[in-house]
């Protein structure tokens, strides 16, 4: 009877020793599977956090790029210089649009000389609706240029109405500046103005008003 117990005994405890193995391979391959997710999640939001950084470092980098000369338009002019940074923020895409990083267009302002302009496609926001359509875009020699031009634009006016943008120079804020150039009809978006005073709190612009 003795001889029995001990066989069975031994048998016990064989199968026991396989359930562990089994346990741990088990334990083993879900260890491996959740160091591997946690792995593929850590490394997705490092990768996004430093092409964050680079996004961000590419927005100043455009910022102080043609901060200088809208500081000096606005030493000379009273155009204000967040607004102008704003502006060349919002039409040109950060510096990337076609008409800017081509042809040194910062703020969409149209040409009629084919000599010094091209025609490139746009949106517009006509009878409630964004479409798509053609224009003719002046040609700059440097972004320095074409904050220049914006400039005369506020200054002077279109060729069909002088005082277009008279108001934008006389502002006593960039809030009201960017809210009369709305109403001069800059631009055909409704929410442009709101867009810009977005832009220049998001960046603290207004601080190169000062």
């Amino acid at each position: 009877m003795s001889k029995r117990k001990r066989r069975k005994s031994r048998k016990n405890n064989s199968g026991l020793k396989v359930l562990i193995w089994i346990l741990v391979i088990i334990a083993l391959f879900l260890g491996v599977y959740a160091a591997h997710h946690y792995y593929r999640i850590w490394n997705q939001q490092r990768i996004e956090k430093q092409l964050q950084r680079q996004d961000q470092q590419a927005k100043q980098a455009f910022i102080k790029q043609v901060a200088p000369e809208a500081q000096a338009m606005q030493n000379s002019y009273h155009v204000y210089a967040s607004v102008t940074i704003a502006q060349a923020i919002l039409e040109s895409q950060w510096g990337t649009s076609q008409l800017a990083s081509q042809y040194h267009n910062l703020f969409g302002i149209k040409g009629t000389d084919p000599n010094t302009s091209r025609v490139l496609t746009t949106k517009e926001y006509i009878n409630g609706h964004w479409i798509v359509t053609k224009g003719r875009f002046k040609v700059y020699d440097s972004w320095s240029d074409s904050i220049k031009d914006h400039t005369k634009l506020m200054l002077n006016g279109t060729d069909t109405n002088k005082e277009n943008y008279q108001a934008v120079v006389q502002a006593t804020s960039y809030q009201q500046a960017a809210r009369e150039l709305q109403k001069a009809g800059y631009a055909t978006d409704p929410n442009y103005a709101q867009k810009l005073i977005s832009v220049i709190q998001t960046y603290k612009l207004y601080n190169y008003d000062k």
